[in-house]
């Protein structure tokens, strides 16, 4: 029920949007930059409709013109340097791509902490802001959320279960300083790689697989290379990413205080909701392109990852005291939120 409810409103204020025709001419014209291609599904599905609602509840005054595939200049790692510095207004990225800039933003993104759902763990962000604020005291956050989880892709071919002794001594793609320490933990080598870069790398064998959720398989040209998939027969996974949107603060204090308001609307819980329900059901398509080369690990399979992801999790927690942060308090508290908000199902059932 929740997803349908607020998938409707999400299109029903696009559909006033087209039929109304209006053209505006805008008094503050905001660039957003991200790494993605301009045909992604996070940007035709997401980024656009979330700027053509800004633009339409703000009479046209605000307009937000969106540059994927990082059209505007640098690399994805520059991103969150180019809204600090004012060079954007806003952008998209991941923050693992910044690695240890968002200390505790990473504890939503650690394995047995992140469950299955993007919603889940949206809503879990959402209400423990306050404990990761201080991460974000060079920008204005307007959205901190992951997607529906890393499932471990690999070009080598299976016919059952994976365990960790088949990662031992394989190159993997790591979205994230955590994602890195999980790899390395499973016996393999972590390869940072931004998204665009992970198919050249399986092309010419400089990684033998990656972790990835499947919303993005499909946008990457993933699901003609052959990879096998394997996740938890529950839907669990293995970690997840952070993503961010960003806007320059001294862009956000120039608006004048009712398209400020504007910005806060289309920037609050319903947002979270919206982006977790939009994520979690991008990833069908995906799963069911690996359909055939999906393996689902039942619990005594998925022990030991398990195991090796509560290492990981003991890692972070003596990581960031070290910077003087409750990582114990993060962790404790995102648990409970993410299994309370894991009770409401928003994406497709594992079997098909």
């Amino acid at each position: 029920m929740e997803s349908i409810v607020y998938r409707t409103a999400w299109l029903t204020g696009l559909l006033l949007i087209a039929v109304s025709g209006e053209v505006f001419s805008a008094d503050f014209n905001l660039r957003l930059h991200h790494f993605l291609p301009e045909a992604s599904k996070i940007q035709q599905g997401f980024l656009e409709p979330w700027a053509q609602k800004i633009e339409e509840d703000s009479d046209g005054r605000i307009a937000i013109s969106i540059h994927g595939g990082m059209s505007l200049g640098g690399a994805p790692s520059d991103l969150v340097s180019q809204v600090e510095d004012g060079t954007v207004d806003m952008v998209w990225t991941v923050a693992g791509y910044t690695p240890g800039k968002f200390p505790r933003t990473e504890v939503f993104e650690l394995p047995t902490v992140h469950f299955r759902s993007a919603y889940a763990s949206n809503r879990a962000i959402y209400a423990n802001f306050e404990l990761i604020a201080q991460d974000y005291t060079t920008v204005k956050p307007l959205l901190v959320h992951v997607n529906s989880g890393n499932a471990i892709h690999l070009q080598t071919q299976r016919s059952d279960a994976l365990s960790p002794a088949d990662l031992q001594g394989l190159s993997i793609r790591s979205p994230s300083r955590t994602g890195s320490w999980y790899i390395e933990a499973l016996g393999a080598s972590p390869v940072a790689l931004p998204a665009p870069a992970i198919r050249p790398a399986l092309v010419d064998k400089s990684i033998d697989g990656a972790l990835l959720p499947f919303e993005i398989l499909p946008d990457l040209n993933l699901t003609t290379m052959g990879l096998t998939s394997s996740m938890g027969k529950d839907g669990s996974r293995f970690g997840t990413s952070s993503f961010l949107l960003l806007m320059n603060p001294s862009t956000f204090n120039q608006l004048p205080e009712d398209l400020q308001q504007v910005l806060n609307q289309h920037t609050g819980l319903e947002l979270y909701k919206a982006a977790g329900i939009i994520w979690d059901e991008m990833e069908v398509p995906g799963m069911q392109a690996q359909r055939d080369r999906l393996y689902t690990m039942g619990l005594d399979a998925l022990d030991p990852f398990e195991t090796i992801g509560q290492q990981v999790v003991n890692r972070w927690i003596d990581e960031v005291s070290k910077q003087g942060i409750d990582g114990q308090q993060l962790v404790d508290n995102a648990r409970k939120y993410v299994g309370r908000y894991s009770r409401i199902i928003t994406s497709v059932d594992v079997n098909f």
